[in-house]
């Protein structure tokens, strides 16, 4: 599955959608679709169906579940951008599976966010990071899928311990990915807008945002330079920011 079905047209077409419902302030929290307003997932699909979005837009679902879980945590400033990001951030054309293993291992290993820092014992430290190099080995190329069976086992044995480590392994399910890393509902919003940058910084592409055609424009000016986001291309993860004097 490519994104976008490699169509450009395609790309245009939703991202038309959702800047004109963000527009008529039609994106709210906490209703997939109704009388014309949603989140993220309705303002693009016009339904609740993350399975549309493979249909539709050739991204895989699980990553519409994490715009989804981003957008129902974050404040209603950035929300209101999030979809248009999302969509702006992937390039037409592109396999994406490998976007949520890379995410995975930073939602998991991050020094400020990741569920590792959460581990209370040894073998709960191991259940996550054995799930984090697990998703790595997919992103390296070493395996093309992962032996939950195993993994699952050694989870449990370190739950009775410490619930971190059931934690690591429900992840994978990717309903679970927007909430884990967030322990304090006062961190929430914050560790959603963390997530949402670190979607786009895994996203396989090689995205331009300029200001005088793109989406930084309308957000404005930072100390008074232009901007020039560019996501590098699947095999670097990175973001790059240029500032323009």
């Amino acid at each position: 599955m490519l994104s976008y079905h490699n169509d450009q047209s395609i790309k245009d077409f939703y991202l038309a959608r959702v800047r004109a419902h963000a527009e008529a302030d039609e994106l709210i929290h906490g209703v997939y679709w109704q009388d014309g307003t949603g989140c993220a997932v309705g303002c693009t699909v016009h339904s609740g169906s993350h399975a549309a979005y493979e249909k539709e837009l050739g991204i895989p679902r699980l990553l519409a579940r994490l715009e989804d879980g981003i957008f129902e945590g974050m404040a209603n400033g950035r929300s209101k951008q999030w979809p248009e990001q999302f969509l702006s951030a992937i390039t037409v054309g592109r396999d994406l599976s490998l976007v949520w293993p890379r995410f995975a291992v930073w939602l998991m290993t991050d020094a400020r966010w990741g569920m590792l820092q959460y581990a209370k014992n040894k073998a709960s430290k191991k259940a996550i990071q054995d799930v984090a190099d697990a998703y790595q080995s997919v992103v390296n190329g070493e395996k093309k899928e992962i032996d939950w069976y195993t993994l699952r086992s050694a989870a449990y044995a370190a739950y009775a311990a410490d619930a971190a480590a059931y934690a690591a392994y429900a992840a994978y399910a990717a309903d679970a990915a927007a909430y884990a890393a967030a322990v304090r509902f006062s961190k929430r919003q914050e560790c959603r807008e963390a997530q949402a940058d670190k979607l786009l910084d895994a996203g396989d592409g090689e995205v331009a945002y300029e200001t005088k055609t793109s989406l930084l424009e309308r957000q404005g000016r930072i100390h008074g330079r232009e901007i020039r986001l560019s996501l590098a291309a699947a095999s670097n993860s990175k973001i790059i920011v240029e500032f323009k004097s």
